[in-house]
């Protein structure tokens, strides 16, 4: 648990979060707010990569589910998260923050493949790192993706940017008594059966004793406060 500001964090933002109040794609005004917060985090001098997720546009488990074949279904969905890191590189830009994309899958005419030396050499330069493609593999998500980059680029946190503020007893959205945990230990989190992260990603946070923070997205500040050490949304740590 910190009480200072963190140097080097991975920010993963899920592709539902691009959505704002739209059924699909990517709404202007949203993406808009979630790089004022990032300029925050920015301004306190604090090295930010990306890991984004593609459920906004193509969802690979609900269609595998649904009969495509899974992988082939996976793949379409890193796809999707390209587009979204295109997105937000683009709206980055606009602000004049300087962000690079890096890519899990090939796709040399539009985005750089992940070579980690350049990714934290990007960061050390005060550059964003979007992180895009998953881990590249079918069957793995996102999560596991934000676990894997940041334990790969020495991140202090992985803040987990959701529509919820934080991790809960209960559904919020269908128990108005569900209540919020500022701070649970890994083994908490399993022994209750929460679902802060997929299993893969959470055994490998808890392994590299990589702390999670569960935050909202839509909550103004909430991130810089995050990357601050404040108690904000609930804190998972070894």
């Amino acid at each position: 648990m910190s009480n200072k500001p963190y140097q080097r964090v991975l920010l993963k933002l899920s592709g539902e979060a691009l959505m704002g109040d739209d059924p699909y794609g990517i709404n202007k005004s949203t993406i808009d707010a979630i790089v004022d917060e990032v300029q925050q985090v920015l301004d306190q001098g604090t090295e930010l990569a990306v890991v984004i997720g593609g459920g906004n546009i193509f969802r690979g488990v609900a269609l595998g589910a649904a009969g495509m074949d899974r992988a082939t279904a996976d793949y379409m969905g890193m796809i999707a998260t390209v587009m979204n890191a295109l997105a937000l590189q683009d709206a980055m830009r606009q602000r004049n923050i300087e962000a690079r994309v890096q890519s899990a899958l090939r796709i040399d005419q539009v985005v750089e493949p992940y070579i980690r030396p350049k990714a934290i050499r990007y960061l050390e330069e005060k550059k964003v790192v979007v992180f895009a493609a998953g881990t590249g593999n079918p069957f793995f998500t996102t999560d596991t993706a934000a676990a894997l980059r940041g334990a790969e680029i020495g991140a202090e946190i992985v803040l987990k940017a959701t529509k919820v503020d934080g991790v809960y007893n209960a559904d919020p959205a269908k128990d108005p008594s569900a209540v919020r945990y500022q701070s649970l230990s890994f083994d908490e989190a399993i022994s209750k059966n929460l679902k802060v992260m997929d299993a893969t990603a959470f055994a490998l946070c808890r392994d590299q004793r990589l702390p999670i923070r569960v935050l909202s997205v839509f909550k103004k500040g909430a991130l810089l406060a995050a990357v601050r050490g404040e108690s904000e949304g609930t804190l998972v740590h070894v």
